[in-house]
């Protein structure tokens, strides 16, 4: 193929004795024009390439039905207030209203759809005083991370003209029962910091409305250190404070005080374990995994905070991994994960059990939302076949009832999930979902797109993914692998997958495609592979250590310079979980497996999309931009692609246009390596009909 042209420099770092190439360094300013130039040559490129794949308008069909739709978020109750978003079928954004009283009036609060002439800009977080009359939200220009804190007038609509904080990229608002003022976290936008360390240089504040926030008081000094998060609130009484301070997702320390005191005193410091704190009535409930990989939850009371003093609450379940706790209607709500499938339970404040709180389904479930005074709750469920739905129950009686419901065009009888399980490279048992359609032949000919993660403590659920219909019904299957790395399994299993075990992440995925083939679901020349993020290490893994068994593989917004991507972006934050070049015994590590360094001349790599974005301010683009430099270099024949999305940042542009034209460039994409346009447009066709 003959690409824009990609010139390559001989940039040769020596690092704990080893020579490291990197040719592509260049690539790194995003600021430099030769570097715009060249980002934009090879989008134009790729969509040029793309457009001329056939199927398109039939996908576009079936992509704007599954996409814009009607749903309503579960609802955050505030007083009477009740408040949640809203999507529509003929809006590209989100919008959130709020009533007065569950049956009250639908009223518009935010409508991010009139923000900007071309929808660059986003709403972030959304947080209400707890009368519901004020709310404190974010504004995101490029549905980046970075943001604007705003506070408005509810019953009015009016924003206030002195409310308006910068450096809200962490901000969790937590408002106090005055509803006065709020804690927050800020982050300074000084250009001269260097974008790594900013993270260090987070301080907890406190606001007071109607003042100018500048004034606002330091409740709590930066850490210096940009390896760690630090952030904290309010309890719901306005009688405790507490800032974590976390390192990576493995553990953090919690300090607390009385507000009106003046030292913050230590809880807990997290050696190698993490927790959390809820409270109520002078308690505090506390989640960790501490002693337990899976979690357990301990009771203490402020006058003997330490730890010798706490009451283990709920043990650590012999098979499931409790993944968190709320406080709701005066009880326990305790969201579990049983080999990746969601149980929600129900205890009282002393740990009794009451029950098991009953689901639609198997799939997923988010915990039970509310407030710990009122027995009405909130829960959203989802399965592969099943789109989100919002249901509320009673804590008190157990009732569950539809609250809000998604139509979409689909006939959920037409596709079969299942889980089954397999063995990796060292022996581990590893889960893995499949959908496809019901008359599927293990033939060895079906497509198959094999997604995955594998990190950051992060479980992969089989939550509804609207985007795969079109997929499915040419025939393909869909497959998601709980890798290790993840929380499927609590604590073990996260650790199993970090730092210098990052390799078995990379063995699971592999074995997961062999298990596919040999299984007959599918062929390598059949089989695409998918992630982001973290995810998109994982596939850029994948294809350098075993492009033989991989057909195409989409990448988007990754990692994939492991030698370097701790000097940019977020980097440094996530050097609990990956290490670091800078330690030899990290770097051998690192260098091992980073994509970027792996790409060889005269390899046959499968067919790569890498999707990346132009304001992606947590996974800094250069990694894509290197990575498909590498690669086309490598004189393979298959094409390696890099589509730029403008305007948008690390979770992609929130219009939902945008969305559909992404979707159909990854999935034509993804048809044409595998050469099974002719059965998607037929079967695109079908579905969009309702056959």
């Amino acid at each position: 193929m003959t690409y824009p042209a990609t010139r390559a420099e001989a940039v040769v770092d020596t690092l704990h004795g080893v020579e490291v190439a990197d040719p592509y360094r260049w690539l790194e300013d995003e600021k430099s024009p030769e570097v715009r130039a060249w980002m934009k040559a090879q989008d134009a490129f790729t969509r040029e390439r793309l457009a001329k794949y056939p199927g398109r308008e039939a996908l576009r069909q079936r992509f704007t039905e599954l996409f814009y739709v009607e749903s309503l978020s579960a609802p955050a109750v505030r007083g009477e207030r009740y408040f949640y978003v809203r999507t529509h079928k003929d809006k590209e954004k989100a919008v959130l209203y709020w009533r007065e009283g569950e049956k009250g009036e639908e009223r518009v609060l935010l409508d991010p759809n009139t923000w900007s002439a071309d929808g660059t800009v986003s709403l972030g977080l959304w947080s209400p005083s707890w009368d519901g009359k004020k709310l404190a939200f974010t504004r995101k220009p490029n549905a980046a991370d970075e943001a604007i804190l705003h506070v408005l007038d509810v019953d009015t609509g009016k924003w206030s003209e002195v409310d308006v904080i910068e450096g809200a990229k962490y901000a969790s608002p937590s408002w106090t029962p005055d509803n006065q003022s709020f804690y927050y976290a800020w982050l300074p936008t000084d250009p001269s910091i260097p974008v790594a360390e900013r993270p260090g240089y987070t301080e907890l504040r406190r606001h007071r409305l109607g003042t100018e926030p500048r004034l606002d008081t330091v409740v709590h000094p930066r850490t210096g250190d940009p390896k760690t998060f630090l952030n904290g609130g309010v309890s719901r009484d306005g009688k405790y404070l507490f800032v974590y301070v976390t390192r990576g997702w493995t553990e953090n320390d919690i300090w607390w005080k009385r507000v009106g005191e003046t030292e913050f005193r230590l809880l807990i410091k997290g050696e190698g374990a993490k927790y959390s704190v809820d409270v109520w009535e002078d308690a505090f409930y506390i989640l960790t995994n501490e002693g337990a990989p899976l979690e357990r939850v301990f009771k203490a009371s402020p006058d003997a905070p330490e730890r010798s003093a706490w009451k283990e609450l709920v043990p650590e379940h012999p098979t499931a991994a409790l993944q968190g706790i709320n406080i709701v209607g005066g009880h326990l709500a305790l969201a579990y994960l049983q080999d990746a499938t969601t149980r929600v339970r129900l205890v009282t404040l002393e740990g009794q059990p009451v029950r098991e709180v009953e689901l639609p389904g198997v799939g997923a479930a988010s915990n039970l939302y509310g407030l710990e005074d009122r027995d009405e709750a909130w829960f959203v469920f989802s399965s592969f076949s099943t789109p989100p739905q919002v249901y509320k129950t009673s804590v008190a009686t157990g009732r569950v009832e539809l609250w809000a419901k998604v139509e979409l065009p689909l006939h959920p009888e037409r596709y079969t999930v299942e889980q089954t399980f397999y063995r990796s490279k060292d022996g581990t048992r590893v889960p893995l979902f499949l959908v496809h359609r019901e008359d599927l032949k293990k033939d060895g000919n079906n497509p198959v797109l094999l997604y995955g993660y594998g990190g950051f403590n992060v479980s992969m659920l089989p939550s509804f993914r609207s985007s795969i219909y079109p997929w499915l019904d040419a025939g393909g299957v869909y497959a998601v692998a709980n890798l290790r790395g993840g929380g499927e399994y609590g604590k073990a299993w996260h650790e199993a997958g970090r730092l210098d075990r990052k390799q078995n992440v990379f063995d699971d995925f592999h074995a997961a495609a062999e298990f596919l083939v040999r299984e007959g679901y599918t062929r390598p020349e059949k089989l695409a592979i998918s992630g982001g993020s973290n995810g998109g290490l994982l596939v850029g893994a994948a294809m350098t250590q075993r492009p033989e068994l991989y057909g195409a593989v989409v990448c988007s917004v990754p990692l994939l310079d492991m030698v370097r991507y701790h000097l940019f972006g977020s980097g440094k934050t996530w050097i609990p979980e990956y290490g670091s070049a800078e330690n030899p015994e990290d770097f051998r590590v690192l260098y091992a497996y980073s994509p970027y360094h792996r790409v060889k001349q005269g390899v046959r790599y499968p067919a790569l999309l890498m999707m990346a974005a132009d304001h992606d301010d947590r996974v800094d683009p250069l990694h894509a931009r290197k990575f498909v430099a590498a690669v086309q270099s490598a004189g393979h024949p298959a094409p390696a692609l890099l589509r730029v999305e403008a305007n948008a940042g690390h979770g992609g542009a929130d219009q939902v246009a945008k969305a559909i034209e992404s979707s159909v460039d990854l999935y034509s994409f993804l048809f044409q390596a595998l050469g099974v346009q002719a059965d998607m447009n037929e079967a695109a066709a079908g579905a969009s009909r309702g056959r």
